[in-house]
């Protein structure tokens, strides 16, 4: 296995309305806050136009924080494949900033994610931002709640990353 120590991965929850985001510097189970925020879109803009931002958005922020590696929750969704669509045209524009940059994607289910940070994988939502906040030694929960979620996305894979278990 690689060196690990002083990576900075950059967790994404993909939305439409709102992209959350996280970054964190980790090593040999050590993690450090560096950033986390959400990109959001309003809601009067037409379709292309929300993807362009989101695209635009992710090129600025990837170049200014310029990560080793990318962490992503995976789609999932139950029944409203409306929201399901934009979020997968979301992803699209996400994935295509990062993969210009020839930055490396990893992508974890929800579940795989709440596993990771909680040790259950259907760890309610509270119990994995008050997680979150404590294994960043935060002084309150990360908000919005998707920036949160992109936090535990980069955990989540700074976790699989230095397991024993992990491999390339």
């Amino acid at each position: 296995m690689d060196s690990y120590w002083n990576k900075r991965i950059l967790g994404i929850d993909p939305g439409y309305a709102i992209v959350g985001f996280g970054l964190i510097q980790a090593g040999f189970g050590r993690y450090q806050h560096l950033r986390h925020g959400a990109i959001t879109t309003p809601a009067d803009l037409k379709a292309h136009e929300r993807l362009v931002m989101i695209y635009e958005d992710m090129c600025a922020l990837l170049d200014a924080m310029k990560p080793d590696e990318v962490s992503m929750e995976k789609l999932f969704f139950n029944t409203n494949t409306t929201t399901a669509m934009g979020v997968s045209q979301a992803r699209g524009v996400i994935l295509l900033s990062i993969a210009q940059r020839k930055i490396p994607i990893y992508e974890y289910s929800p579940s795989q994610i709440k596993q990771a940070i909680v040790g259950y994988g259907k760890a309610e939502k509270l119990q994995m931002m008050d997680m979150t906040r404590r294994l960043l030694n935060l002084p309150a929960m990360p908000k919005p709640d998707d920036a949160a979620d992109g936090l535990a996305a980069a955990l989540c894979h700074a976790t699989m990353r230095t397991s024993q278990l992990y491999r390339e």
